[in-house]
């Protein structure tokens, strides 16, 4: 996983502690003349420390140096703690920077380059506490780097994580409103298509009657007058249930239609001027209430579409149970004799919405002039004899 790099610009306040750390390994006079520096021997302890500011960039080339400052000391019968100590924090920038894989590599490494070298300076004496303590600080350093990367690589995979959690949050809320955009146009669509539809059709009817039949446009003015009514009230409960803040607020709902205010809805169509012929089965049967104001709307959309589109002002409705489900059915004429299946608008659209809702299915289309729709919608119970 990679890293966040530090900016490359600038002195680092720990890059002057590393260095002045070094070098005052470099000047100390330990007691022991085995870790004392003298003459030309000052040259890798602070070659050492020199390049530690560039461990960040090149971690590898900075342990490999501070590793041959090492050999170099050993060479000339000294262990150089300066030295071994630029080569730890080689091994710890190693892990750090360049991943857990190839920073174990160097660090093993460095571990059997230290030992032996430091064997070669006591002459030997491979198993001296004194040696062994460095290779031991060597791998600290390697233990601490990994530590850092570890601990960083958690804070980016946190980072990481809560960003995501956030972009999914603000998926989930334009997804949300999406839906909640579609709802609200398909129940406005079905609180005001099919008054809109009542009062345009009643609207002609009045008007072509206004001379020859006074009496007929009457009736049809004072149909538009009440479905104007209705359709006002009906935008008006939908403002009040969009604006108010409680969920259950009972005075912002009203009782949904269901299939016992058919017998009214067909009334209103046959009043407009649509002939219904309803064949309807009176086999016992139970619906859920979304089911049964789903199979109202599909009914009062249907027949809607039949008085504004159909040809010759009739349709036929169907209602009986078949396989545990409700199977309606409705038949019109239509001006479009050539046999087709036309692209669902905002009506039929929400038909097949509402019923996927409640676990049924709508199926539509024109054949020889003639158009069904049937829809199928499940039935919690069924009386049987």
């Amino acid at each position: 996983m990679p890293t966040t790099r530090e900016p490359r610009g600038g002195i680092r306040l720990n890059d002057v502690v590393v260095v002045a750390l070094i070098v005052i390994f470099a000047l100390l006079p330990f007691p022991d003349d085995t870790f004392r520096a003298r003459g030309p021997l000052f040259v890798p302890a602070l070659v050492a420390a020199a390049i530690m500011p560039f461990r960040r960039r090149w971690p590898l080339v900075v342990l490999a140096i501070s590793l041959l400052c090492a050999v170099a000391s050993a060479a000339a019968g000294t262990i150089s703690p300066s030295a071994l100590l630029a080569a730890a924090i080689g091994c710890y920038s190693a892990i750090d920077r360049r991943g857990r894989g190839i920073g174990l590599i160097a660090v093993a490494v460095s571990a059997a380059v230290v030992f032996l070298s430091n064997g070669w300076a006591l002459a030997g004496d491979l198993l001296d506490s004194t040696a062994l303590q460095f290779v031991l600080l060597v791998v600290l350093g390697g233990a601490l780097g990994d530590a850092a990367r570890s601990r960083r690589e958690f804070a980016a995979a946190m980072i990481e994580r809560a960003e995501r959690a956030e972009r999914n949050r603000d998926d989930e809320a334009r997804r949300r409103v999406a839906e909640e955009r579609v709802r609200i146009a398909r129940d406005l669509h079905d609180v005001v298509a099919h008054q809109i539809a009542v009062i345009s059709l009643n609207a002609g009817v009045a008007s072509s009657a206004l001379d020859s039949r006074p009496e007929r446009a009457r009736e049809a003015l004072t149909t538009v007058r009440s479905a104007s009514r209705t359709v006002l009230s009906d935008i008006g409960g939908l403002m009040s249930l969009l604006r108010s803040d409680a969920l259950d607020d009972p005075e912002d709902r009203r009782p949904q239609s269901g299939l016992a205010q058919l017998d009214t809805l067909i009334d209103g169509f046959r009043r407009g001027g649509l002939r219904v012929d309803l064949r309807r089965q009176d086999d016992g049967f139970v619906l859920s209430p979304a089911s049964d104001h789903a199979a109202y709307l599909v009914l009062q959309e249907a027949l809607t579409n039949a008085h504004k589109h159909g040809l010759g002002g009739t349709a036929t409705v169907a209602l009986r149970i078949e396989s545990a489900a409700l199977h309606l059915t409705i038949v019109n004429p239509t001006r479009n004799v050539a046999p087709a299946s036309p692209a669902p608008g905002n009506g039929l659209r929400g038909i097949q919405e509402r019923l996927a809702a409640v676990r049924g299915a709508a199926h539509f289309g024109s054949d020889r002039g003639v158009f069904s729709l049937e829809a199928w919608i499940p039935v919690e119970g069924v009386d049987t004899p």
